[in-house]
This record gives C-alpha cells, sequence and structure tokens, in this order.
C-alpha cells in the first residue's frame, strides 16, 4: 500500500470532506481544487462546546477552562480563580462510525491576578482502519490514534492586555509496522504558541476584546524510517474580536469573529512531494503568504453569537464558513448551557447542511462540555 492511501484513508475520516476534497489533499491540486495538506488535522478541531455552539468562534471571548486551546492570554482575566472542563465528540456522527471520538480535557490556576498557568490534553481515536494492497488483498489493520499535550503560561501586561505562550507535545499513530515494504512508525511533533489578548470592556463587561494568535509553530513529523520525508503540522495565524452588549445586571448579548489562516504553503509539486517536504519550517510560513494559491480563500471565518441570563443559562448559535476550493466546511452551529453554582454544562450540535453528496459528513456532529469553576473564596 502507498503512502498516498494511507494518508488519504486517514484524512478521510478526520476531516470528512467528500471524495474530491480528499484526493485534493494528496496531490495538492485536482480540477482546481487547492487543499493544504497537514498533518495531524487533529488540532484544527474546535475541542468544546461552548465555542463550536458559536460557530467554532474562541480567541477573544470571555475566559473559560478552555482558553489554553483559542488564547492563553485571555486567562489571567478569567472570574474564577481556577477552571477545568472535560469535552466528548463522537466524530462524524452522520457517518454512523461508533468507535472514532474525540476528548479533551482542560484548565488553567490563576496564580494571584496577574498570571496563571494551563493544561489541555487532546485525544483523538480514528477507531479501526484495515488495510489492503493494491491488487485489493489484505494487509493488516490498525487502530490510529492521536494525542497532544499543552502547557501554558500567561500574564497581564496591563489592566488591559495579556499575553500567553505555550508549549505543545503532539503524538500520532496512523500505522505501526511494514505495509507493502515500507516500514510506519508512530510519529511526534513539539510546537509552540504565541497568544495575545485585549480587553477594551467596562466595568459590567460591556465593550469590545480582541485578540491574535500563532498556533502549532513547530516540528513537522514523519510516519516512516525515510527522514526525509516530512509533513507540516497545522501551524496557524488567528484574529479575533468579540463585542459585549450588557442589557441589565441579568442579560447580555455577545458576538463574536474569527479569523483562522493556515500558516503551511501549498503542495503543488508534480508527481509527488519531495521538494515540498524538504521546506523548512520557518520559511513555510512566509511562503504560505506567497505560493500564488489564492491566500485569501485560505482564510477560514467563524462568527457566532451568546446570549447569557444571570450568568446562569446560556443560548448560542453560529456559522462556520471555508471556501470551497479550499475544504469546502461550512456549517451551522447551535448551542445552550447551563450554570449551577460550580458546575457548568455545555452542549453544542452542527446543524444538518447539504443532501446526497454534498451532504457534508459532520451533520448531526455533536460536542458535551463539563465544567468545574472554582472561585477565589
Amino acid at each position: 500500500m502507498k503512502k498516498a492511501t494511507l494518508r488519504l484513508a486517514a484524512l478521510a475520516i478526520i476531516i470528512g470532506g467528500t471524495i474530491n476534497e480528499t484526493t485534493a489533499q494528496v496531490t495538492g491540486v485536482v480540477n482546481n481544487i487547492k487543499v493544504i495538506t497537514t498533518a495531524v488535522p487533529m488540532l484544527r478541531i474546535s475541542p468544546d462546546a461552548r465555542a463550536t455552539g458559536m460557530g467554532e468562534t474562541g480567541i477573544a471571548t470571555s475566559a473559560d477552562a478552555y482558553s489554553n486551546f483559542w488564547n492563553l492570554g485571555k486567562t489571567p482575566f478569567a472570574k474564577q480563580n481556577a477552571s477545568f472542563g472535560l469535552t466528548y465528540t463522537p466524530w462524524l456522527h452522520d457517518l454512523n462510525l461508533k468507535d472514532v471520538y474525540l476528548t479533551s480535557l482542560a484548565g488553567f490556576y490563576k496564580m494571584g491576578d496577574a498570571q496563571a498557568i494551563s493544561l489541555g490534553l487532546r485525544y483523538f481515536s480514528l477507531g479501526n482502519i484495515d488495510f489492503t494492497t493494491i491488487a485489493g488483498t489484505p494487509d493488516g489493520s490498525s487502530r490510529p490514534r492521536e494525542f497532544s499535550l499543552d502547557l501554558g503560561y500567561s500574564r497581564k501586561l496591563s489592566s488591559k492586555t495579556g499575553i500567553g505562550l505555550g508549549l505543545k507535545y503532539v503524538s500520532s499513530s496512523l500505522a505501526v509496522g511494514n505495509y507493502g515494504g515500507i516500514n510506519y512508525k508512530k510519529g511526534s511533533s513539539v510546537s509552540g504558541d504565541l497568544h495575545l489578548y485585549h480587553t477594551g470592556a467596562k466595568e459590567n463587561g460591556e465593550g469590545l476584546n480582541w485578540g491574535l494568535t500563532l498556533s502549532n509553530l513547530g516540528s513537522k513529523i514523519s510516519y516512516t524510517d525515510n527522514s526525509a520525508k516530512k509533513d507540516f503540522i497545522p501551524a496557524n495565524l488567528g484574529l479575533g474580536g468579540a463585542y459585549t452588549k450588557v442589557f441589565d445586571a441579568d442579560s447580555k448579548l455577545t458576538f463574536a469573529l474569527d479569523l483562522n489562516k493556515l500558516l503551511v504553503p501549498l503542495d503543488t509539486s508534480a508527481g509527488g512531494t519531495a521538494g515540498y517536504q524538504t521546506k523548512s519550517v520557518v520559511s513555510s510560513w512566509t511562503k504560505s503568504f506567497g505560493d500564488k494559491s489564492g491566500e485569501t480563500k485560505e482564510i477560514t471565518a467563524g462568527i457566532g453569537a451568546e446570549y447569557t441570563y444571570k450568568d446562569q443559562f446560556s443560548l448560542r448559535a453560529g456559522y462556520f464558513y471555508e471556501n470551497k476550493l479550499k475544504g469546502d466546511r461550512r456549517y451551522a452551529t447551535v448551542g445552550a448551557g447551563l450554570k449551577y453554582s460550580m458546575v457548568g454544562l455545555n452542549i453544542a450540535y452542527i446543524v444538518p447542511s447539504g443532501s446526497g453528496v454534498t451532504r457534508t459528513p459532520l451533520s448531526n456532529t455533536f460536542r458535551l462540555s463539563l465544567m468545574f469553576d472554582i472561585d477565589k473564596k
């Protein structure tokens, strides 16, 4: 079995793209579809129910247990002294896959009023995959899985601005063993994050917040003994804003917008990826803006709203957009949250869209988050 076939199967399951889209991920450019290829796309999946319910926005929304995945810079501005949460996501539920799921665990602890430390863990099970040779004969099986461990430190630079630094370790095991004469192994990568957050909110919480993030800036990952063939991880540039309108002491409404662009160049090599895979990591960040692949089309957008009553009950809605030549993920989301004392429960749902072959496999996906807040008392 060729390596391209293995990557195709794994990426199709992870991202849930159409046949044409996943074909484009292997070859770079097919029928004008120019999807950027990266390893461990798990790092691009929203890890919590609150952000998903708001159209996958989280760069500039108020701080919570999952801030380390979105913007570490906002963690010192959290109202709680500490918070942690657990999220479960049955992935590609619309395809009736029972053993594909994503779980995440996250939390922070504030050391005084100006600084905080954070921890995050993601685990992605891709179920069971049976391999075959080019002739179609069985060639073993595997249970692919991935996980990442995030450590973060954040600090206020002023009463309005915070900055965060993160360190991430990623392990990806798509297959282990010899298949078709190629020795596959577990891959790993180490990367860093740099996050900035600024709040213009008044004392009652009304106002505009914004954030800027650089995420997954790190080493490439390899799945074979050939050290020259390594894949980029999804380095990302994010910009987000959130405006909160406070109506009275009980109710408020927040609007959020996140824009993201992968800092990975398009693979335009003909007949293979040798030249593409030998590019350095640092140069790839700048070349991602000049590879003439339609850079503005590579920007994904998430927009969402959250209505909160007495900080105990929330309703959310949003929409996520990706250009059809870059993956074509487009879907609406809804969500709700309930909090009693220190315990909170959030749920999000991706609304079914399209029909027949145009129906997104992400339809009917839901996330469930359980959170615990600990205040200074």
